[in-house]
């Protein structure tokens, strides 16, 4: 394994460098879309109900939002490459505990599979801080006048594992997979449609830890001192500061009301459009290849027009309108005249696909602005801690919001999907207020 000196004396150019981190998040990223259509049809296999899914997605996030922050910190001080290593490795780690869950069920009974599902989520989400290193990694790297295009990078690889990751994992998850794995490994290994997208999850964890371990330079950057914050105390200093405490807010209630949806969207897809993991992978690829375009290419073209602060406005605008309407669509597509072509393409299918078009377009602009916004308003030796106090936020807003969400889509399928649009409204207002301060960036 490379050392960080000889790591760091390969760091020949920030565009290289910028590359590499963008590739590693990449891999990991697909690891985690690997699991995502699973994940619902996971925990049902249990015989558990449905507030379960929200359950287990908040023990990932509460993890998140206590880690988060320190990992934050001690890569300011420590260094981002490290902290990404490991990062990594406890990831390769809580995929493979993850798919041995439904063994741990089958042995040892309902409880411990249950509590094996969340130690390894709990793992996961500790270990799932390394975004904000990462983007504080392409803050140290990029100036300043090219650091939204750069952290749309991060963004888009964020997208382009949902492209790639779902529609891996509903590959394995398929049967024709399973039966043909079975055949291959020893009976010892558990080849399931659960089992197998974790494994490959956890494989994919492996190859980002060994793509930093010897591709990965650690920057040239201001290093923060050393000093020992405490997890609350970082919160207030960042609540105290006047240009990010409205951005720590808005990270905070954008998560509450998008990590519900997430969550149940699924479980909606099932229930109402009769989806299968399969064929609701296919629809979260098409979501990540819109999002791979919009935050890779867009968001980086409107960056050099126009204010980050009034782009967010927008994003948030556009992504209100899309929650609001989602659980409708059904109900709007046969609205619409009938359509010519494929009869798989129905007027239901068409909603759908545009108002996940504009979901796409509102996360990728609020997200990346958002960063950029944040980045912009911590001084050079404090990125790190700013992203992660402010990824922390959305951790915590990670915590609360599925099992709260899943608890109101037991109650009504739509519950989710409006209030999540009514929680964007003071985002919408705090935002606002940030572009009425603001001068809009000059065209390039």
């Amino acid at each position: 394994m490379a050392s960080p000196e000889s790591a760091t004396a390969r760091l020949t150019t920030p565009r290289r460098a910028l590359a590499t981190v963008v590739f590693v998040v990449f891999l990991d990223l697909v690891g985690f879309g690997v699991v995502i259509p699973i994940l619902p049809f996971y925990v049902r296999s249990f015989g558990v109900s449905d507030v379960f899914i929200g359950l287990l997605a908040a023990s990932y996030s509460l993890m998140q939002f206590v880690f988060a922050p320190l990992l934050g910190r001690l890569s300011d001080s420590r260094g981002r490459r490290p902290v990404l290593m490991l990062s990594l490795a406890g990831s390769v780690v809580a995929w493979t505990v993850f798919g041995l869950a439904g063994e741990v069920l089958a042995g040892f009974g309902l409880v411990a599979g249950v509590a094996t599902l969340f130690a390894s989520r709990m793992l996961a989400g500790a270990m799932g801080g390394n975004i904000a290193t990462a983007q504080a990694y392409v803050a140290d790297v990029t100036p300043v006048d090219r650091r939204a295009a750069s952290l749309g990078l991060i963004g888009a690889a964020f997208s382009l594992g949902f492209i790639f990751g779902p529609a891996i994992g509903g590959l394995l998850a398929s049967d024709a997979v399973v039966s043909g794995v079975r055949g291959l490994v020893p009976a010892a290994i558990p080849a399931t449609r659960f089992s197998l997208p974790s494994f490959g999850a956890a494989v994919l964890s492996l190859l980002a830890l060994l793509s930093a371990a010897f591709f990965l330079p650690e920057p040239a950057r201001t290093r923060g001192t050393a000093q020992r914050v405490t997890l609350v105390g970082g919160f207030v200093e960042a609540l105290a500061d006047l240009r990010l405490r409205g951005f720590v807010v808005a990270f905070f209630l954008l998560s509450l009301a998008f990590s519900g949806v997430q969550v149940m969207f699924i479980p909606f897809a099932a229930d109402v459009y009769g989806y299968d993991a399969t064929q609701t992978a296919f629809f979260l690829t098409y979501i990540g290849f819109l999002g791979a375009i919009n935050q890779g290419v867009l968001v980086g073209r409107l960056s050099t027009r126009y204010a980050e602060s009034r782009l967010a406005v927008v994003g948030a605008l556009a992504l209100l309108v899309a929650l609001a309407l989602l659980p409708f669509s059904p109900d709007v597509g046969r609205l619409l005249p009938p359509l010519g072509g494929p009869t798989w393409f129905t007027r239901e299918l068409l909603v759908l696909l545009v108002d996940g078009a504009l979901l796409s377009f509102g996360n990728s602009l609020l997200n990346v602005s958002l960063s950029t916004l944040v980045s912009t308003a911590a001084s050079a030796d404090r990125q790190g801690n700013a992203f992660g106090v402010t990824q922390g936020a959305g951790s915590l807003g990670r915590t609360v919001g599925p099992p709260a969400m899943a608890a109101l889509y037991v109650v009504g399928f739509w519950w989710p999907f409006v209030i999540g649009a009514v929680i964007l409204v003071p985002i919408v207002l705090i935002l606002a207020r940030a572009a009425a301060d603001t001068t809009p960036a000059v065209s390039v």
